[in-house]
């Protein structure tokens, strides 16, 4: 019975891990985007969050200037984060039954995919993500789906 129980738990996706994935993966992604545009791009580590905003705000909130605006860091937070945990759980369902060293590998390759849909294909929605076609933001959304594989595969039997 308890080894039924847990092929049962091994292929079932834990959803509660997975939207936990996506908002680690979420945050750790919008710092490190922040950092590296401000200390590696020369840019102001407030422009990441603006863009984001303006998905929902519209594009007059888009730099310059690049100052903090607590109505758009909020607002770019809601945003972000409700987009990462959708990218979580989808990320998730594909790499609930594989073992660690291949969900990595997943996880890398689906941040590069994300990317390539995000600043390649959104663009016909909003133009202004083609500004951010970088080094900064592949490494980025890389390292989002990495941290989103290996959160998910940390609290996945919790």
């Amino acid at each position: 019975m308890e080894a039924e129980r847990d092929l049962v738990k091994r292929n079932t996706v834990n959803w509660k891990a997975a939207v936990i994935a996506g908002v680690i993966a979420g945050i750790v992604f919008l710092i490190l985007e922040m950092l590296l545009v401000q200390f590696v791009g020369g840019g102001s580590a407030w422009g990441p969050p603006r863009m984001m905003a303006a998905i929902v705000m519209g594009q007059e909130v888009l730099p310059p200037p690049a100052t903090f605006d607590a109505g758009v860091v909020v607002t770019a937070l809601i945003v972000h984060l409700i987009l990462s945990i959708i990218y979580g759980v989808i990320l998730s369902v594909i790499i609930n039954k594989l073992g660690i060293g291949m969900a990595l590998l997943i996880g890398a390759v689906s941040g590069l995919i994300l990317y390539i849909v995000n600043f390649y294909g959104f663009t016909a929605v909003f133009p202004w993500f083609a500004k951010a076609r970088n080094f900064i933001t592949i490494f980025s959304h890389i390292i989002f789906g990495l941290v989103a594989a290996w959160a998910y595969k940390k609290y996945q039997r919790a």
